[in-house]
């Protein structure tokens, strides 16, 4: 009698929701939840072929989404990694009762062994270009104007200095990794460029090396070894020795490099370095989504400073990033524009320097940036539908049938309930609700729940747990990719209450709060 479930109706299930239960539940729990809807669901009390088959498919769910949650080895996969987790290849030879942390070492290790197939494949480019502009002329010009000269009545902005560089990643192994760069420079009509060639091997969990050959016009042969290793989860320690051939002989240089995560967010760092530069540097450096701070000391020879650093950042949903040093991040390339404004500090320099390009950003992100991403995100909203126009379609059907299993269990709650002034579902709507009178046709994004919620009701109870309603029996996503919302008109006691909650939020009624004032 049995059929088969497919992938994909698998995969577009959530087992909790489903069951309606909490994903702390317990084995009761869980037990309670299957009996109840397995009662609901049972082909054989149903002689209608139609609803019979719908009732098949829906126990088979029902049933697969106990056999989950109700094995701790499979739960433990399912809460880690989803389905996707489930579908790995392997888990049949993993030995039982492991626990969680263990099953996820086991889950990285398949992992690994899949990702091995794919490493011809990837590589991971990475570039950075940076383009100096000399633009004192703006602020720090002579007062007088020389006929002579072409062109003296405009300020003159010039580009003195220009650096280009890339490099890209070679996976050879699993644990083996080549990496090709190379640079270029060039400034005030003076330049060269090199190239590196790396060979990187990571030895443990815990740490990597890597050799490194490079050539350059500028300078000569250059030899390396890198070794990095966690020292703690928190701590880690770099070490980076290398021979550079000139015309005047070999020069050896060592760098060694102790960091510590201070928080999530902030890593401060020691450093010493050894050879023509020798110095000794302490610095803290703070990243976060909106700025990046460094406060740094170095005493050295020739050269000892002090540092404070702050950059802002604008970001957008594109992942596309403008700091105040007018440095544009996109993918992994890198566009850095620094701009020379004087050689002195001038108030009409600060200004255009600071008060200028926020002004001229937020012109181009409130005209240009936001329409564009406002269009973007409805396109992409709009392909996401039609991608999943079949698969709602389904759902659409599998709810409505849902919901004629559901009738006969409903009329006898109903009865029940009405028998001891208990709770009644009046109405209940779910989707998105639009109050704007100009948008009266997205109104058919909100789809008629009474009929699922009030079979859920039990001892005039109804308790939602903390999870998207789409999942539930006899609901379906009437608007993929948006906001959705759950209003409840219900009755107890005989008194009329309303409730309009989040989607993904817990629900639990009956509840004074909700209750409806008479002369409301």
């Amino acid at each position: 009698m049995a059929t088969a479930l497919s992938e994909e109706e698998l995969d577009n299930e959530d087992y909790y929701s489903l069951l309606n239960v909490r994903r702390e539940a317990s084995a009761e729990e869980l037990k309670a939840a299957y009996r109840r809807l397995c009662m609901l669901y049972h082909p054989d009390k149903h002689r209608d072929p139609e609803l019979k088959s719908q009732a098949e498919r829906l126990f088979n769910l029902v049933h697969q989404a106990y056999e989950v949650l109700s094995d701790p080895q499979t739960r433990a996969i399912y809460d880690i990694y989803g389905k996707r987790g489930l579908e790995m290849e392997g888990w049949e030879v993993v030995e039982r009762k492991r626990t969680p942390a263990e099953i996820r070492e086991e889950f990285e290790r398949l992992q690994r062994e899949r990702e091995e197939r794919k490493l011809q494949q990837r590589t991971n480019p990475k570039g950075t270009i940076s383009v100096g502009v000399d633009a004192t002329d703006l602020f720090d010009r002579y007062d007088e104007e020389y006929e002579d000269v072409s062109g003296s009545g405009f300020p003159q902005i010039e580009i003195n200095k220009m650096h280009i560089s890339q490099s890209i990643e070679a996976p050879l192994t699993a644990t083996d990794t080549a990496i090709l760069s190379g640079s270029l420079s060039t400034q005030n009509g003076n330049g060269g460029g090199s190239i590196n060639f790396a060979l990187r091997r990571v030895t443990s969990a815990k740490g990597w090396g890597e050799l490194e050959f490079g050539a350059g016009d500028l300078q000569g042969p250059l030899f390396g070894l890198k070794l990095f290793r966690n020292l703690t989860p928190r701590c880690f320690v770099t070490t980076n020795c290398a021979l550079q051939f000139s015309s005047r002989g070999i020069r050896p240089g060592l760098t060694t490099v102790l960091a510590r995560n201070l928080d999530k967010n902030t890593v401060g760092y020691l450093q010493w370095r050894w050879g023509i530069q020798s110095a000794m540097n302490t610095s803290i450096v703070r990243d976060t989504k909106t700025c990046h701070f460094t406060v740094a000391l170095q005493l050295g020879i020739p050269h000892s400073f002090a540092l404070i650093s702050y950059q802002h950042k604008f970001q957008d949903d594109d992942q596309t990033r403008l700091k105040g040093s007018l440095k544009l991040n996109r993918a992994s390339q890198t566009y850095f524009f620094p701009i020379h404004l004087t050689d002195q500090l001038l108030p009409s320099a600060v200004f255009y320097a600071t008060v200028g390009p926020l002004v001229v950003y937020l012109a181009v992100h409130r005209l240009i940036i936001r329409p564009y991403l406002r269009a973007q995100k409805e396109k992409d909203l709009e392909k996401q539908r039609e991608n999943t126009a079949s698969d709602i379609l389904q759902k659409k059907q599998e709810a409505e049938a849902a919901v004629r299993l559901m009738q006969e269990s409903v009329r006898r709650i109903i009865e029940a309930e009405e028998s001891r002034m208990g709770l009644i579902i009046v109405n209940a709507w779910y989707g998105k609700f639009v109050n704007d009178k100009s948008r009266k046709n997205e109104k058919v994004k909100v789809i008629d729940v009474t009929v699922p919620l009030q079979c859920l009701v039990k001892d005039s109870k109804l308790i939602l747990t903390e999870a998207s309603k789409a999942g539930l029996p006899g609901f379906y996503d009437p608007c993929v990719g948006e906001e959705k919302s759950l209003r409840v008109l219900y009755q107890f006691r005989g008194v009329l209450h309303q409730v309009m909650m989040p989607d993904s939020e817990a629900l639990r009624i009956p509840k004074q709060s909700h209750r409806i004032d008479a002369d409301g």
